[in-house]
């Protein structure tokens, strides 16, 4: 019994001693086992591993690809027009026991930052040897490649490798904005009074053009209808001068019969003639003047 009561204990420790013992590295990580802050041994590959307990520990590391952003920063290319660039950049973690010995216990917060210096310094250098119209233009991607790059040289040396870099935004200053804006305002209404101008000036040409077509037009008809009024008046003096040439004494009546007409309407204006007058001619007969 007490044999049994010792033995115990031991096999507690013996066991607690032996999972302290084993570690599990996930496929997304890789492993560092230190002694007493030293690297003794990298676990890059997953699965079931083993350290030293109490004496060593393990610390892991992120092995997929990361990415950081870049804040703001304000450049000022060859042309000395000031540009707000916004950049993120992608990359993993390539040599654990580098990374390890360059950043120390800081791990991914302290290589951030001094990643973070490098991409600055690189974008910097990159971008102010070009004119802003090469940053602006679809060539910058160029430019992102130099800056891949040159990054990659010192990043390596914190055991990182850089896989690509990206400018997500490049703006003009808040300042520099505004009076770009008004230049580009004051720019398309130039242009819009320039076309307004225009339009005017060809609208006037349409509308001179069209009075004097109109012009042509209504002179062409009235000498046209004076012809066919000339014509029809001829005309009218041949039938008139045929049929009075046929019937004298009948042409006379039908003349003074149109005269009758015209002058005895009613609202027309009161006439004083003598009875003998030559206009009663043919309203004179024997039994009428027998009567008077």
């Amino acid at each position: 019994m007490r044999k049994t009561t010792f033995l115990l204990p031991v096999i507690v420790l013996a066991v607690v001693a032996m999972l302290s013992a084993l570690f599990i590295v996930d496929e997304r990580e890789k492993a560092l086992v230190l002694q007493f802050g030293r690297v003794v041994s990298v676990k890059e590959d997953p699965g079931l591993a083993f350290k030293i307990p109490l004496i060593q520990e393990v610390v892991t590391y992120d092995d997929r690809i990361l990415s950081r952003e870049v804040g703001p920063l304000e450049i000022t290319p060859l042309d000395d027009r000031r540009l707000v660039v916004d950049a993120f950049a992608r990359y993993r973690i390539a040599d654990v026991r580098q990374f390890r010995q360059a950043v120390g216990a800081g791990g991914i917060a302290v290589a951030e930052n001094r990643l973070d210096s490098i991409l600055r310094a690189e974008i910097r250098e990159v971008l102010g040897s070009v004119s802003s119209n090469d940053i602006l233009s679809s060539d910058r991607a160029v430019l992102m490649l130099r800056i891949r790059n040159s990054a990659i040289t010192q990043a390596r040396g914190l055991g990182l490798e850089v896989i690509d870099v990206r400018l997500k935004r490049t703006d003009l200053p808040q300042a520099n904005l505004e009076a770009t804006f008004a230049r580009m305002r004051a720019e398309r209404e130039r242009e819009a009074a320039d076309e307004i101008a225009r339009g005017k000036e060809a609208a006037q040409r349409v509308r001179a053009q069209a009075d004097r077509t109109q012009v042509e037009l209504v002179s062409e008809a009235e000498r046209e209808a004076e012809i066919i009024r000339g014509q029809a008046d001829a005309r009218r003096n041949a039938i008139f001068a045929e049929a009075y040439g046929k019937d004298i004494e009948f042409f006379e009546f039908y003349r003074t019969l149109s005269a009758y007409r015209s002058s005895m309407l009613e609202g027309n204006s009161s006439m004083v003639l003598s009875p003998d007058s030559e206009f009663f001619n043919y309203l004179k007969s024997s039994t009428g003047a027998a009567a008077n």
